[in-house]
């Protein structure tokens, strides 16, 4: 098993910065705000042979009683529930803080291999910058500078050897098996992170009734059924003039590239609240960017028959352009619903990665067009030969023949419809190229 690093701190003393540069990426959002991180957040680094799992934490306030700064105390105390060693970050510049102390004593009975990391050292003497962070009592204090790198990699050798020892090197061949990865997005509070716990059983985000929650882009790997899966939880997508907060704007862009990144989409809206303008943009990314989509209408339970058909009209109405795509009414708070949901994910996933073969996508394209001739445009009817596969994640099916430039939008759509039906492609986009073979005597002068 690959060893699990959990990043500690109270806010703002830069766990983001160290977390990216040990997992050598920009997962984590790093600005110079206290709270930005909120839940628990992994990544994967490597020195040399030896690869880690690095966990960091939000601004970790042991005594906090109620509200979010709870939560994230639960979220820091998982994550050094779970972890091998604990790196306990530390602001140089700052100084020793009262905050500092009460983590020290929540770490000393914890049990776990604590380092002490004095960070924002750059350009500081090693005596002036940790002499007052002895007094904490975990040892001797290793400086170091995560922005700039000063002090990581030594400081990483010595975690892993404490780490490894007595245990055999970690086999990336086994540990890397990530799965289906699943994002799940939707307009803030429409019950996300509460969907990501329902489905991996435990309080693994933080689910607080309060908009923007949810800030970064979480990814959480997860088992099912021996199926395994990575749920991407990301920040909710408001309507732009709403996005005031610098923060918010790159959580945007995270909740994006999450998309982006995804091999399936599910689509969460609040049954209780009227589907939006946002919802529509929301889903125009992700066909966009073509992702295979489940549609997740939660907060079903205890609705009435009218107020439910009323949510049936307005999905059906206001959102038609995702007929490709299967819906089920849910509650995640409940737990009603998912094992549904979860069985359409692994069918879009399938349809997303569906082999066409050639002769019967052909064939398929020949029977589509007996059937139904494409319209004539003036004295030219385009006249399509045969199709093959010209990607996945989403299909792609390539038609040749001549005078295909002629094509209109209906006929397109009505390929479509008859490609899903023979190779039952329900839950992913599907897109048609075509394309013209050359009239070799079109350049000729008479």
């Amino acid at each position: 098993m690959k060893p699990v690093i959990a990043l500690v701190g109270r806010p703002n003393v830069g766990k983001s910065t160290l977390f990216n540069r040990l997992t050598r990426s920009r997962d984590a959002l790093v600005a110079d705000f206290p709270g930005l991180t909120r839940d628990r957040h992994y990544g994967e680094g490597r020195v040399g042979a030896r690869p880690y799992l690095v966990v960091d934490t939000g601004g970790f306030e042991p005594v906090a009683k109620e509200g979010i700064l709870l939560e994230m105390a639960r979220q820091t105390r998982q994550a050094v529930e779970e972890s091998d060693i604990v790196v306990f970050i530390v602001d140089g510049r700052q100084g020793l803080a009262p905050q500092d102390a009460a983590i020290a004593a929540y770490l000393r009975k914890t049990g776990r291999p604590v380092f002490l990391v004095v960070n924002k050292a750059e350009g500081m003497k090693y005596s002036a910058v940790a002499s007052e962070f002895y007094e904490l009592g975990l040892g001797d204090p290793r400086a170091i500078s995560a922005a700039h790198g000063d002090g990581v990699t030594d400081l990483m050798n010595e975690a892993l050897e404490v780490a490894y020892a007595g245990q055999p090197e970690a086999d990336d061949d086994a540990t890397n098996t990530r799965g289906t990865k699943i994002a799940i997005v939707g307009r803030p509070n429409v019950g996300k992170s509460t969907l990501v716990n329902a489905l991996v059983g435990e309080q693994r985000v933080i689910a607080f009734d309060m908009p923007g929650t949810t800030r970064d882009s979480i990814y959480v790997e997860f088992e099912r059924q021996g199926r395994p899966y990575t749920l991407i939880d990301t920040a909710g997508l408001r309507k732009r003039g709403k996005v005031f907060e610098a923060i918010e704007k790159f959580s945007v862009v995270k909740t994006l590239q999450a998309i982006s990144d995804a091999n399936v989409v599910i689509l969460l809206l609040d049954a209780r609240q009227d589907i939006s303008e946002q919802d529509a943009h929301i889903a125009g990314f992700i066909v966009e960017q073509g992702r295979a989509l489940v549609i997740g209408v939660n907060k079903w339970d205890g609705l009435d028959e009218h107020v439910r058909e009323r949510a049936k009209t307005d999905l059906a109405r206001k959102l038609k352009f995702l007929g490709f795509a299967r819906s089920h009414y849910i509650s995640a708070t409940e737990g009603t619903g998912i094992g549904n949901l979860m069985r359409s994910v692994d069918d879009a996933y399938a349809a997303a990665m569906s082999k066409l073969p050639t002769p019967k996508l052909t064939r398929a394209l020949i029977e589509a067009v007996e059937f139904q001739q494409p319209r004539r445009r003036g004295p030219v009817r385009p006249k399509l030969r045969y199709a093959h596969q010209g990607g996945q994640n989403p299909p792609i099916v390539v038609v040749h023949g001549n005078a295909l430039d002629a094509i209109t939008d209906s006929y397109k759509r009505y390929l479509e419809g008859r490609f899903r039906e023979t190779f039952r492609l329900e839950g992913t986009p599907l897109r048609i190229e075509f394309r013209s073979s050359h009239n070799p005597y079109a350049d000729r002068d008479d």
